[in-house]
């Protein structure tokens, strides 16, 4: 049982780090000068609805647009139409919003401006498939990205090449209209042509760079899907001279505002990093392993103190009918790590609200957990095995369910050491 002091504590750290997402106070500072003529929204993500909703009461003018969000992602709009497609795999409803925001962008002149919101899971909701390829190799190649373990970052520089609407196409469409993306960023390093896999914002990947990237990790990708690769543009394409690109909320201020509501509250907090990437069992055990040295030795923080990380785990599917994401699985190497241990207490969660299959958005962990996922009758590290760690932290009754947040700036992970 997780002391619920604790848990509270941790809980309002994760609130705060939301909070610091927040829409309406992220779009504000960045709204573009109202044009000559029309102004169109276009977003994609799980937080779209919500950036939607906020930019309508912001903007001073008429407006209209659409975007897609996930599946239970939506929130009442005034004229922006809202869509919702599958994610993480892509589905026939996505390939609806992928045109409805084409035929949002077209025909449209310099005096016109186009506002993309973009945050994270607009890849999966946005699939278009080139010429010759269907949604089944999308989805198909989707599949095996994800189950690949590689980094976002890696997954999105192939998928651009895979897509009509990704790596600036669709920037590319709504020339000579000038395109404002306000970003929200998930991937580590903030890098706005990562997020959603740029579909208003180009990068340097080379088709010949992505191809190297499936050969060099030994990828095994559909051949008619590898068949059907295309060149993105490039970014001094002249189509993208008059846009600009904001990243408007991000991992690192969110952990920046995590870790102001600890030392509010009388903790010590350190921020590791808001880009850790790798393989997230491997990553829990390397928490572990600090905050072990935190816990029994002092260093390299003295404890009391909340450790703070954010960024993009991944996790190598092992077997494809596992319950959980990347955040409990995190958790389930690093409960293990600490069993018997007192004073540490920790939070993984997604700031999307969810984390992987299920309804979580991650769970808490101390040194207990292990035993109570026995007590239960798991296996802690056979389910780690069979990336059921949705299924182990049920059984010890420690699952974290926020709900939809409204926006996603990726891993949130805090943990309490105060023995």
């Amino acid at each position: 049982m997780i002391d619920p002091t604790k848990q509270a504590f941790l809980t309002s750290l994760f609130d705060a780090a939301v909070t610091a997402a927040d829409a309406r106070a992220a779009l504000e500072p960045h709204l573009p000068q109202r044009p000559k003529g029309r102004t169109i929204v276009v977003g994609a993500g799980k937080g779209s609805a919500h950036l939607a909703a906020a930019f309508e009461d912001l903007w001073d003018g008429p407006v209209q647009g659409v975007v897609v969000t996930r599946y239970g992602y939506s929130c009442p709009t005034k004229s922006i139409r809202v869509m919702e497609a599958s994610h993480p795999v892509p589905d026939a409803a996505g390939l609806a919003a992928t045109d409805a925001l084409f035929e949002a962008v077209s025909n449209l002149g310099p005096d016109d401006l186009v506002v993309a919101l973009i945050c994270g899971g607009g890849s999966a909701l946005l699939p278009c498939p080139p010429q010759g390829l269907t949604l089944e190799d999308e989805q198909a190649l989707n599949e095996a990205l994800l189950a690949s373990g590689a980094p976002i970052g890696v997954m999105n520089a192939i998928r651009k090449h895979a897509s009509g609407i990704k790596g600036g196409r669709l920037a590319a469409l709504a020339h000579p209209a000038r395109v404002v993306s306000l970003v929200v960023s998930d991937v580590p390093g903030d890098d706005p042509a990562q997020v959603a896999s740029g579909p208003t914002v180009p990068d340097a990947v080379t088709l010949e760079d992505a191809l190297s990237l499936i050969k060099a990790r030994g990828l095994e990708l559909p051949p008619t899907v590898l068949a059907g690769f295309v060149r993105a543009p490039m970014p001094d394409d002249p189509v993208f001279e008059a846009n600009e690109v904001h990243v408007i909320a991000s991992a690192r201020l969110s952990l920046e505002a995590a870790a102001s509501a600890a030392e509010a509250a009388g903790v010590p907090a350190v921020i590791l990093s808001d880009a850790i990437e790798g393989e997230a069992e491997v990553i829990g055990q390397m928490h572990a392993a600090i905050a072990r040295e935190v816990a029994t030795q002092g260093r390299p923080f003295k404890a009391p103190i909340v450790v703070l990380s954010g960024g993009e785990t991944t996790v190598t599917l092992r077997h494809k009918d596992g319950r959980g994401g990347r955040n409990t699985a995190f958790l389930l190497a690093f409960a293990q790590a600490i069993e018997g241990m007192t004073g540490i207490t920790a939070l993984a969660a997604d700031t999307d609200g969810i984390d992987g299959s299920e309804d979580n958005a991650g769970a808490f962990a101390d040194g207990g957990t292990a035993v109570a996922m026995r007590a239960a009758g798991i296996d802690p590290a056979d389910a780690l095995r069979r990336n059921d760690a949705w299924g182990a932290f049920d059984g010890a009754g420690t699952i974290f369910k926020p709900g939809p947040t409204g926006t996603n700036v990726n891993d949130f992970r805090a943990i309490l050491i105060d023995g």
